[in-house]
């Protein structure tokens, strides 16, 4: 059973814009979701132009090959695989790699996969139902010192040590099997929290972000686009919260500034060691507009780099 299923691109055409599409280009979309910036791209690609799309998740896939289209491959895997999967297609430099790190609408609304507190559901959590532990299944074994170490670190929650002593002392007596159960947990051991912010909000980010190894995955991909992209070629990234884009922030900083020159060197401007990137304009968040329409994409930032011909 699922809820409305509605999804609506985040940052859509700016997205696509920022990737200055070349018609008979090769580009990346390493998060499907629901294809709206993939379906967008291929309206700006000519015959001679290719998208290749990679999604965990299996829904998103077997959306994804629904379109009926030549110049549009769609493969089951995380972005971390991102040179295997280029690899396995024959495929060497790309134009172009577009990174959407949000978890889509249908997926948090669709109830059996427990990313929302707002349903009652199985505590699943997995972007990829088809491997690993469930958010229930961890809970079930994770000690505490760990348990409160995740809540802290990747949802930034001050009351991790309380939670996490409420969710081990509750499944000695009954597993924590529910969005509901944990959601009351949750609330019980946070004493004060956000106005209009429901309690569990960091929590439920911090178990899915584990589980899901975003952050790991996020640092693999990065270095990969780099080595994939054309000189010339774009790469965007949209992150969600605040981890995710000190990591692209970083990143992109740090492989924008060349190796540095003893001081005092005389060297001429048209000399001056480049970096592996140029970074494109500053960050962009949606508008006042966009926000009203979907205030899902109010924590959206998008960032964009240029790859150099170093």
């Amino acid at each position: 059973m699922s809820a409305t299923l509605a999804h609506e691109t985040v940052l859509l055409d700016e997205a696509v814009d920022a990737l200055e599409i070349k018609p008979d280009g090769i580009y990346v979309d390493g998060t499907f979701g629901r294809g709206g910036h993939s379906s967008l791209i291929l309206q700006r690609l000519n015959e001679n132009g290719r998208l290749i799309a990679l999604d965990k998740d299996v829904a998103a896939v077997e959306h994804g090959r629904t379109l009926n289209d030549e110049r549009f491959r769609i493969e089951h895997s995380g972005f971390a695989h991102l040179e295997e999967m280029l690899d396995k297609l024959d495929v060497d430099l790309v134009d172009g790699i577009l990174l959407d790190l949000g978890v889509s609408s249908p997926q948090l609304d669709e109830v059996g996969r427990g990313f929302s507190f707002r349903f009652d559901a199985p505590l699943d959590m997995r972007m990829d139902m088809s491997r690993g532990l469930t958010a229930a299944q961890w809970l079930e074994s994770v000690d505490e010192t760990e348990l409160a170490e995740v809540i802290r670190e990747y949802g930034e929650e001050r009351f991790a040590r309380q939670i996490a002593r409420a969710i081990v002392a509750a499944r000695a007596t009954q597993p924590v099997k529910t969005t509901r159960q944990l959601v009351e947990l949750v609330g019980k051991a946070v004493r004060t929290r956000e106005a209009g912010k429901n309690p569990a909000t960091r929590t439920f980010q911090a178990i899915r972000i584990y589980l899901n190894q975003e952050l790991e995955e996020l640092e693999q991909v990065l270095p990969q686009c780099i080595s994939r992209l054309k000189p010339g070629g774009r790469l965007v990234v949209i992150s969600f919260h605040s981890l995710e884009d000190r990591i692209v922030k970083r990143f992109m900083r740090d492989m924008a500034e060349a190796d540095k020159l003893p001081r005092n060197v005389p060297i001429r401007a048209s000399e001056v060691p480049m970096g592996k990137l140029r970074l494109v304009g500053r960050a962009v968040r949606p508008g006042a507009n966009e926000v009203q329409r979907n205030p899902r994409s109010r924590s959206a930032v998008m960032r964009v780099a240029e790859r150099s011909n170093v």
